[in-house]
């Protein structure tokens, strides 16, 4: 019974392992890895064919998998070794070629200014009225918060010039 389950196992171990090498391969990997993988598939379909492995096919196994390694990095490294410095000649501005700053001017950007947040259930959203009073989590004279595009940038402090309502920006926030 014992044997029975430990077959089932190791048929499901097998066929994982070849799946796996198969799904590599098929994954764009290198061709140390794909042929490592077909390998590993071909054994995988052997050992469920023969039955349990023994502890000697384990030990063969490991070792012809450590001298895969060891011949993929010295592969590697002899490859390395043979690599050369790549060296970026002057670069210099051609006339004509820049591009007028004038041309960021027509972006469109989303500019906002945060008074200040709160927390409200639904059921007091549904009761604003007009003239109803929402309380911020900032004080009066506390400085805003200006978001471009999502983004913190800066805080400021409210005006009011010509009966508008301005902001004068008193603080860039770093990045």
């Amino acid at each position: 019974m014992a044997d029975d389950e430990n077959l089932d196992m190791e048929k499901e171990m097998a066929a994982a392992m070849a799946s796996d090498a198969a799904t590599s391969a098929e994954s764009g990997a290198d061709d140390i890895e794909k042929e490592m993988a077909a390998a590993m598939a071909a054994d995988a379909a052997k050992a469920t064919e023969e039955g349990p492995l023994k502890t000697d096919d384990i030990e063969a196994l490991l070792d012809q998998a450590t001298d895969s390694l060891n011949q993929a990095t010295s592969a590697e490294a002899s490859s390395a070794n043979g690599a050369s410095a790549f060296n970026l000649q002057e670069l210099s501005a051609e006339e004509g070629g820049s591009q007028p700053i004038d041309l960021l001017g027509e972006v469109e950007l989303d500019l906002r200014i945060e008074l200040g947040r709160t927390v409200m259930l639904l059921e007091d959203v549904l009761k604003l009225r007009s003239g109803s009073v929402v309380a911020l989590d900032k004080l009066a004279g506390d400085p805003v918060d200006v978001f471009v595009n999502g983004r913190l940038i800066a805080r400021a402090e409210v005006l009011v010039l010509n009966d508008n309502f301005c902001v004068r920006v008193t603080e860039l926030v770093g990045a």
